[in-house]
């Protein structure tokens, strides 16, 4: 069991403020405790984070990369252990948690090999004599603020990248996962020289407040709620910080009359149930032509009664438990609000488990859902569709641009046609074709458009315009 400490300076260090952490699966199941760190704590933590950097960043790209190599090294033995940690701790099933503890892995030997790439251009000069290039510094310290709900993967694809250009971080993982963070800390901490990766615990408004105001942050890395990342782009603003946020989503898949329906329903599912549909990329809403309308829906009732809820710890739990019980009553109170908005397919309030039986909630559908209505436009973050019916592909896409967010959407069709009209007009950061909504390949850019992103991006190259800034040098002999 892991008790509350942080990790600075290349030490662990204990104090009094802890707060238990309960299972979500079983609320009366103790977990652990992390501490609540105090604004003494955020200074100390960016005081050796500043104290490292400019010898981190002496270090140089290739000596870097190789010290996320070892750290992949390292964590990949304990893949399961932390899959069933996370299960534990934040209620995701274990198989799938075990498939993001690898991808975790994985994004750190890809930016292991980082340190290897092209940085910098050579560009012509008007003078002759001159030689003009650009080359790539560091930030300096880099604050990075994760969520719950992917307590692995989300923290290796802000931090790795950070590391590897050359800044040193001060993590602070969401409240609802620190354990899992602070396990996978006990492994490569100390891999890295002193100060250069620090881990400080604590609640969002205290101390992850305290960090993004921090004189000696030079970078602020967000994933969270579009209310937080609002926050934090004001005060990174006033501060004259560089910042990125990602943020909510209210995804849609389109279904048209031609599309393989078992395909479209299979990712449907996939795309709203997995991790309880607390995912910001979790499809939310379904956008059905009015053709095959009875049909999707009477697959997807027959496909959603067959998947199995339970124990996050079964290797065959398909739908575990939201994360807390002030997200179960949030889920609950949208539940109750889709009887006035809509049309109850399945699930519902009433198949819904009592919170202190674990934080479980039924796949839930709503069929004749209006595009205005809340449940069709609020982010949720919970396992609930809203089924909404088009007469035409103009109109579905209309509808899927007719939210605040811009994250990902799908759209299910075997016209070539019909697909590139979507991925032209739909107004989102990722946008698939036969593919669920949820998920995208390390490599490749991650982020929205709209209130979903500040609009950078994450992941692949893309992670270099972020953590870095561009010099460019000319010389004349």
């Amino acid at each position: 069991m892991i008790e509350g400490k942080n990790f600075i300076n290349g030490q662990w260090r204990t104090g009094d403020n802890a707060t238990p952490v309960m299972s979500p699966a079983q609320p009366s199941e103790r977990v652990g405790s992390i501490l609540l760190s105090t604004q003494d704590d955020v200074n100390a933590a960016v005081d050796a984070a500043e104290a490292a950097s400019i010898a981190w960043k002496k270090f140089g790209m290739v000596a870097r990369g190789n010290h996320l190599f070892q750290a992949a090294e390292a964590l990949e033995p304990i893949v399961d252990e932390l899959a069933a940690l996370a299960a534990r701790e934040m209620g995701k099933p274990v198989a799938e948690a075990r498939g993001e503890a690898l991808r975790a892995v994985a994004i750190l030997r890809y930016y292991a090999g980082e340190g290897l790439r092209s940085v910098g251009d050579v560009i012509p000069s008007s003078n002759a004599q001159s030689l003009q290039y650009t080359t790539r510094t560091p930030l300096g310290v880099v604050a990075v603020v994760t969520p719950w709900n992917f307590p692995l993967a989300i923290p290796m694809w802000k931090v790795a990248p950070a590391l590897v250009y050359g800044n040193t971080v001060v993590l602070k993982p969401a409240e609802w996962s620190s354990l899992t963070a602070i396990r996978m800390m006990e492994r490569i901490g100390a891999l890295f020289p002193q100060g250069v990766l620090n881990l400080i615990t604590g609640l969002g408004s205290i101390t992850g407040e305290a960090l993004i105001r921090h004189p000696k942050i030079r970078g602020i890395s967000f994933t969270g709620s579009t209310t937080v990342g609002a926050h934090i782009a004001e005060v990174a603003t006033a501060n004259g910080v560089k910042y990125q946020a990602e943020m909510g989503g209210k995804n849609a898949v389109v279904v048209t009359a031609d599309a393989n329906l078992e395909l479209a329903v299979d990712s449907t599912v996939s795309g709203a149930m997995r991790s309880a549909g607390q995912k910001c990329t979790a499809t939310s809403r379904v956008i059905v032509l009015s053709e095959i309308h009875d049909l999707f829906l009477d697959r997807l009732r027959e496909r959603l009664t067959k998947i199995k809820q339970g124990n996050p710890l079964d290797t065959d739990t398909y739908l575990g438990p939201v994360v807390s019980a002030s997200q179960y009553q949030k889920v609950s109170d949208y539940i109750a609000l889709g009887d006035q908005e809509g049309h109850l397919v399945v699930g519902g309030v009433h198949q819904t488990r009592e919170a202190t039986d674990g934080y479980y909630i039924a796949p839930t559908v709503f069929d004749q859902v209006q595009p205005s209505a809340r449940i069709a436009q609020e982010e949720i973050f919970g396992p609930v569709v809203s089924v909404i019916t088009a007469n035409s592909l103009e109109e579905a896409i209309s509808v899927t641009n007719g939210i605040r967010y811009g994250l990902s959407a799908s759209i299910f069709t075997q016209s070539l046609h019909t697909a590139l009209q979507f991925v032209e007009e739909v107004e989102v950061g990722l946008v698939r074709v036969n593919e669920e909504t949820a998920g995208v390949e390390l490599q490749a850019p991650f982020g929205g458009v709209k209130a979903s992103s500040s609009h950078s991006r994450e992941q692949g190259r893309s992670a270099l315009e972020f953590y870095t800034d561009i010099k460019t040098v000319s010389i004349r002999p």
